[in-house]
């Protein structure tokens, strides 16, 4: 596959059709962003249902960064299901399941003995490494954040911000999940300074160990190094800094969620590596595995080891073909070559992204770390109001040219792009023709009316 090709409409005719039958049997909530039917795909493209070649710069929300049916990891797949395609870890032991927490216990951040334990969605890591954490500290308390997403289980809902569209109609939640304000530079009050801005959210955050929660009773900060849904925010390294102290001196557990931000997302392995900071516990999902459904928390030995025998697992978890997907994907994923190449692909996206928002006055902001990126729409520079109709309306027009990018943000007024990580310079390039093309298609269905002619 190479280059946006298209035959007839997006969504088609026969897109459509599968789409329907999908509304006819499927439950309303889960719901979709577009009506497109895929077939196939492989690196940066996909095959739709009815011929149609189109750019993916969703990347399945985060999962592809080696892009669609890489080789390596398809011959796995092929490999192993003709070996065995399910034990179940409780059960006995195979040795790509012994083979990837080695790897994770290799790659995660910290030079400490390290030990992991294998999940099957990012959601499910979350909520183990709490357990981890209580377990270890013997403390019920977690500490989030605004604008935070860690999933859709009844705790991580809890933990999750952005009520409306999560959280509407499906409480009561875990108690004892404390939410604190994320340092949001972008949308700082007028004329402060980042630094200034970050002294007051630290102050915020020491004042919050006072009046929200006592240290002594948080078994857990869980925080995002780069917010994922809230549209891509990047936590300040002087923030993370203070969580870093806090932590130490209350013997409180310090997670990192990289379910999205992890895996060469920003060009560093580990997102938190751009900080300086290193994390107690790590959690991973997404990219993990190249599209196939694992997850993973990685960690301190002794923390790991804090929960009684019996206590973690689940009956797929690290099931065997999602185990040498991973082990294929994290042999690309943490190699030079492709860290390298994710970082000039982070370059080359950031700068046609800026050159958008020179042309165009409703993008508020361009930032991320590395290739992990978003665009911010706003009615105004100046008042920051959020614009979501606008950004819904460039995922439109970018579909219909045969781009797949998806929203984000608090207020869903981000474009993110998650596209594969070694993509070549051409295709590129060519995403980001389109995206131009279709946030000025959108914005000018959102002009202002001309004044009539006298």
């Amino acid at each position: 596959m190479s280059g946006i090709k298209l035959v007839t409409p997006v969504p088609g005719p026969k897109s459509l059709a599968i789409a329907a039958r999908r509304d006819a049997a499927g439950a309303r909530g889960a719901s979709r962003l577009t009506d497109l039917a895929v077939v196939g795909g492989h690196g940066p493209y996909v095959l739709d249902a009815d011929g149609n070649r189109l750019l993916d710069f969703a990347g399945g929300i985060g999962v592809l960064a080696v892009g669609h049916t890489p080789e390596g990891v398809v011959s796995a797949l092929q490999d192993q299901a003709e070996r065995l395609i399910h034990l179940c870890a409780i059960v006995g032991t195979y040795e790509p399941y012994v083979r990837v927490l080695e790897t994770l216990c290799e790659l995660a951040p910290g030079d400490f003995p390290k030990k992991a334990v294998l999940m099957n969605s990012g959601a499910e890591a979350l909520e183990t490494a709490v357990n981890v954490a209580r377990a270890y500290t013997g403390r019920q308390a977690v500490v989030v954040f605004e604008g935070a997403y860690h999933g859709r289980t009844n705790l991580t809902l809890g933990m999750t911000s952005k009520y409306a569209l999560f959280k509407k109609g499906f409480g009561p939640f875990a108690p004892e999940v404390y939410r604190l304000p994320f340092p949001d530079l972008y949308r700082r009050p007028a004329g402060m300074s980042e630094d200034a801005f970050l002294d007051m959210a630290i102050a915020a955050l020491d004042k919050a160990m006072v009046a929200q929660v006592d240290p002594g009773a948080i078994a857990a900060f869980v925080i995002e190094p780069v917010q994922g849904e809230a549209g891509f925010l990047p936590v300040p390294a002087r923030f993370l800094r203070r969580l870093r102290e806090i932590a130490d001196r209350h013997g409180i557990v310090l997670v990192a969620d990289e379910v999205q931000s992890g895996l060469a997302r920003t060009g560093k392995l580990w997102a938190v590596e751009h900080s300086g900071v290193v994390p107690d516990l790590v959690t991973t999902a997404k990219s993990l595995a190249a599209g196939m459904p694992l997850s993973a928390v990685v960690g301190r030995a002794e923390m790991m080891d804090a929960p009684h025998p019996g206590g973690l697992g689940g009956t797929y978890s690290g099931n065997p073909l999602a185990c040498v997907a991973a082990l294929e994907a994290l042999a690309m994923l943490g190699s030079e070559a492709f860290l390298a190449r994710a970082v000039q692909v982070g370059e080359r996206l950031r700068s046609g992204l800026e050159l958008i928002a020179a042309e165009q006055s409703a993008v508020g902001e361009v930032r991320g770390l590395g290739p992990m990126l978003a665009m911010e729409f706003v009615r105004d520079r100046a008042t920051k109001e959020p614009f979501p109709e606008l950004v819904l309306d460039v995922t439109k027009q970018a579909l219909k040219r045969g781009l797949i990018v998806i929203r984000a943000g608090l207020y869903s007024n981000c474009i993110r792009l998650l596209p594969p990580l070694n993509m070549t310079d051409a295709e590129v390039d060519e995403g980001l023709a389109v995206l131009k093309e279709a946030v000025a298609a959108a914005a000018a269905l959102h002009a202002p009316a001309a004044e009539p002619v006298a």
